[in-house]
């Protein structure tokens, strides 16, 4: 049925090739007229319903049901940075500079209507009030004052704030000393209104509040560049990320491009081909905008990722055309007409190659589509535009590429010039070097299959040493000879990647407002005798383990005891009742005993305050919180959070209650952990559904379900190779990389497909089980090689980008590529002869008229 109607087509396009093109221009038009609806900007988030059966997930939302955490701040807090490398941000031009970049700011509107109260804080505006002799000293009076200060005043005032100042600490370098009167870094704080920031939404075209003040921050900031100023903001991070866009095209451009076109130079030997391939290629991604467009898929700034997949197995379609209809003709009668020399072999080569391409798509699809389950939406998204590429590029290589073919091959071969051409595998050097992986399957089948096993499952073992990450940290470093190429291709290092890294390496948060405030929740028994203790005993485990904040003048804890502590100092009936409940058992100053009335004293005293780390309903006391101000953040997150656990593990005593760790760092290191173990499953799934349909259509096509089996049977192999190269090269498991695992398995389909179709076309047209493979590996083969060299070697320039995360994909995906092919040429030969020496079931024989043997 399938072959049938793939022959109907096939004999249309090749019949009416110029038809053909001009109704694939009138579709084209058509569909490429959905990418102006293309959405380049949203970025799909997950799906929070399908984290709720995640412990921490639940915790959490219990927590903001039940609790007023405190995160209603009514300020917000601004973070501007002054760095000197071989400087001093302590001296009095650098002080005097960020006060005139005060004065310039407050004169912006937006940041004048919505400044705090609290204003801005600056180690230059201690010092200057300090030297005006007047606390309140208007900002004017502080320029004026510190500008006609002698320096050695100055240094001296500065000596006298770090050491009776503790809070200028803060705006310090961690590990800044109180005698040391010179810097290299320091901060300011500007507060405004939260409230007022965040209100309200952008509607026309218009700009909120909150981009207003930004933009004059990054504004001003860059006014006072040349002083070391900068601050580091959407504005920043969207500079920086234009830039880095620009230059990574430049960079790897001419390098994919020179590679590219080279090793088609190679295969192809003829520059028509070359550029009839390319234009296949070109459409299969346009094609892939245009459905994206129609289908309002949102594609946002990953969609580099489907581009450069759709480009690599687009090319491989176009290798497997050529190099078919070049076997085809090299191998067919001549007959007299010149147009019949052309349309006959490439009516016989895409038949043969068709049904093997569309049964790439369709398992590859499997693999890709398997993400539209995962709960985040760019990687659905990702799987949709990938699946929607490889059916764009079936398409086009099977109308498009083979008319348009036709048509320039004729006109060329009308006017003298001759169109036959070598395929690739069947040269002098290459047939005899393809050919030996037949002989290593003759003479031992066997040992290659047990070798394959072993390796294979030493680099799935290695699934469990990975490391999880939240997402890879680039630190802005370029290699020198990158910078020094030649303008345009030359990197130029844009500052923003490396402040913020030196930023993340040196400052502790300044405030507990801006630390991620983590949560461990304790519920059950939390009246019983030691409930504080041990709360007060899980503080001190995750203090002594340098996770917490420590900054001058910041509280990092609240707990039952530090509220309670603070309310017993103000209210003397509570201090009564806090002090009773302690003073017959260890004198700590923690109540041991009778826990329930010192509650209830507790919210006698101070309902508020009580109800922020106590849930009492219906009188009864269910659950206690503790907040915690972290000195870490999303890249240091399972570190931080095993802190977490130690100290939770210590609050729950005895067994008596339950601690979870309940914050942002929890609950994303649960849902990572969540992802990858629906990685695991998904590529299973996955599998399962390729092995089933792989049996089905290889029953279908050539009358044998088990050696649909054993041609897919190499993934799982391929798989195992690439988390082993993983755990070799240091890649950790992150979003984008657990999702490379599952697209791994539409990568590693492809090529056993072709070698394991033709080879059993070979068979079906008598050719003995080694004739047979020898066909496969030397035409088949040969294509493979082509595609892999151009694939990989294009990933492979990706590498040449500063980026981490970037470099990781790469890297997948060509150890993906380069372990699909020499699998399949080295593995897959060997289970093919194993096959046919002890499988019941043998290829069925059709006689050529009736059916056409598949690639």
């Amino acid at each position: 049925m399938l072959r049938s109607a793939l022959a109907k087509v096939i004999d249309f396009v090749t019949d009416h090739n110029r038809l053909t093109l001009a109704g694939m221009v009138l579709l084209s038009a058509v569909v490429l007229a959905g990418i102006p609806m293309l959405d380049t900007e949203s970025e799909a988030g997950a799906n929070a319903s399908a984290f709720e059966d995640i412990d921490r997930v639940q915790k959490a939302n219990y927590v903001a049901d039940h609790y007023d955490t405190g995160d209603d701040s009514n300020r917000t807090i601004k973070t501007v940075y002054v760095r000197q490398k071989d400087g001093d941000v302590l001296s009095k031009p650098s002080l005097l500079a960020t006060l005139r970049y005060q004065r310039d700011l407050l004169h912006n509107d937006s940041v004048e209507a919505v400044l705090h109260d609290d204003g801005v804080v600056d180690i230059a505006n201690i010092v200057a009030t300090g030297l005006a002799g007047d606390p309140a000293a208007s900002l004017d009076e502080q320029i004026t004052a510190l500008d006609d200060a002698d320096p050695t005043a100055v240094e001296a005032q500065v000596e006298s704030t770090l050491a009776n100042q503790p809070q200028a600490l803060r705006l310090l370098p961690d590990g800044h000393g109180p005698s040391n009167v010179t810097a290299t870094d320091r901060r300011l704080l500007v507060a405004l209104n939260a409230s007022a920031v965040t209100g309200g939404e952008a509607t026309g075209g218009e700009t909120t509040t909150a981009d207003r003040v930004d933009a004059a921050l990054y504004d001003t900031a860059e006014d006072y560049s040349d002083s070391g100023v900068f601050v580091l903001n959407q504005f920043a991070y969207d500079e920086y990320n234009s830039h880095f866009f620009g230059e990574m095209v430049w960079l790897v451009l001419p390098f994919a491009l020179v590679l590219i076109l080279g090793v088609l130079a190679f295969t192809y030997r003829d520059l028509v081909d070359i550029v009839v391939g390319m234009v296949g290629v070109v459409l299969s991604v346009l094609w892939m905008f245009g459905l994206l467009g129609w289908l309002g898929v949102a594609a946002g700034l990953a969609l580099i990722v489907p581009v450069v997949l759709v480009t690599g197995l687009s090319i491989d379609f176009g290798f497997h055309v050529f190099n078919r209809y070049r076997e085809e003709r090299a191998a067919g009668e001549r007959p007299n007409s010149q147009d019949a020399g052309i349309r006959e072999p490439m009516n016989r080569g895409v038949r043969l190659v068709a049904t093997a391409l569309v049964l790439v798509t369709v398992t590859a699809a499997i693999g890709f589509l398997s993400n539209v389950v995962n709960p985040l939406g760019q990687i659905r998204d990702l799987g949709v535009a990938i699946t929607l590429g490889v059916i764009a590029s079936l398409l086009i290589f099977v109308t498009v590429v083979p008319a348009l073919k036709i048509s320039i091959d004729g006109l060329l071969e009308r006017v003298g010039w001759s169109r036959r051409k070598r395929a690739l595998g069947h040269g002098r050097y290459l047939r005899p070097a393809l050919s030996k992986t037949v002989t290593l399957a003759r003479r031992g089948a066997p040992v290659v299959l047990a070798v394959a096993i072993v390796v294979g499952a030493l680099g799935a073992l290695a699934w469990t040493e990975l490391d999880e990450e939240s997402f890879q940290r680039s630190d802005g470093d370029v290699a020198e000879w990158k910078q020094q190429l030649p303008d345009p291709v030359g990197w130029e290092t844009h500052p923003a990647a490396e402040r913020l890294s030196h930023v993340q390496e040196v400052y502790q948060p300044a405030t507990a407002d801006d630390a991620i405030r983590e949560r461990i929740l304790l519920e059950d028994d939390v009246t019983a005798d030691g409930t504080l203790a041990d709360v007060q005993a899980g503080v001190e485990t995750i203090e002594r383990r340098g996770v917490l904040l420590d900054q001058p003048g910041v509280q990092s804890v609240t707990s039952p005891v530090t509220a309670m502590q603070a309310v017993a100092q103000r209210d003397d009936t509570f201090r009564a009742v806090f002090e009773d409940a302690d003073r017959d058992t260890d004198g700590d100053g923690i109540p041991d005993r009778d826990l329930e009335t010192v509650y209830d004293a507790f919210y006698e005293a101070d309902s508020e305050v009580a109800g922020q780390v106590l849930e009492r309903t219906d009188g009864e006391y269910r659950s206690m919180l503790v907040q915690l101000a972290v000195n870490a953040d999303y890249a240091d997150a399972n570190e931080a959070v095993a802190d977490l656990e130690a100290g939770a593990s210590r609050m729950e005593g005895n067994g008596d209650r339950v601690a979870t760790v309940a914050g942002s760092l929890g609950v994303n290191a649960a849902v990572l952990d969540a992802i990858v173990g629906g990685i695991l499953q998904t590529m299973a799934l996955a599998l399962a559904a390729i092995t089933l349909t792989m049996a089905v259509a290889f029953r279908a096509m050539h009358g044998s379900a088990t050696l649909g089996l054993v041609v897919s049977l190499p993934i799982a192999l391929v798989l195992g190779l690439v988390i082993g190269g993983m755990y070799l090269l240091s890649i950790p498991l992150t979003l984008l990389t657990a999702l490379l695992m599952s697209l791994v398995i539409g990568l590693g389909v492809d090529y056993n497909i072709h070698v394991g179709d033709r080879f059993a076309d070979e068979r079906r047209a008598g050719k003995t089980t080694f004739e047979a493979l020898t066909a496969a590996v030397t035409g088949t083969g040969g294509a493979l090689l082509g595609s892999t060299l151009t694939s990989a070697g294009a990933f492979a320039t990706l590498a040449l980008v500063p980026d981490a995360q970037l470099q990781s994909f790469a890297s997948i995906v060509v150890i993906a590529l380069l372990t699909a092919f020499l699998v399949s040429l080295l593995v897959l030969p060997s289970l093919l002869v194993l096959w046919e020496r002890y499988s019941p079931e043998a290829v069925t024989t059709e006689s050529a008229v009736e059916g056409i043997p598949q690639d």
